[in-house]
């Protein structure tokens, strides 16, 4: 096993960091990303606030007893939505997951919580 290949087996085992990524009406992007920004150590020397956000289509039906933010129950909701992508430190993310949630306007929000091998530790001795 070279060095490299053991440092990566390492980090995903127990991974530094996670990727976020989660859908959101665009109108609470700032809100979203401000919360969020104020709940975590940044991960990138000299930068605040770094997000990816990209324009997408959500669709879903809500069923019986749920209720919903958008849409009615029972018929299929088709919705402009915003992606938002961001890295955080293992050790932020139960507080980032939080801040998500107090502000998410979504009953059942689809965050994405994936571990990251960080580009430093590929390069790194």
């Amino acid at each position: 096993m070279t060095a490299l290949t053991s440092r990566l087996r390492d980090n995903f085992m127990e991974p530094k960091a996670y990727k976020i990524s989660l859908t959101i009406p665009p109108s609470f992007k700032d809100v979203l990303m401000d919360t969020v920004n104020g709940s975590m150590k940044q991960m990138f020397p000299g930068y605040d606030r770094a997000f990816s956000i990209s324009r997408t289509e959500g669709t879903w039906r809500s069923l019986e007893g749920s209720d919903p933010y958008i849409g009615e129950v029972g018929k299929i909701s088709v919705e402009e939505e915003l992606r938002i992508d961001f890295a955080v430190s293992a050790d932020d993310l139960t507080d980032v997951i939080k801040a998500i949630r107090a502000v998410h306007p979504y009953e059942e929000p689809a965050i994405d919580i994936i571990p990251l091998i960080l580009w430093k530790d590929v390069i790194s001795p």
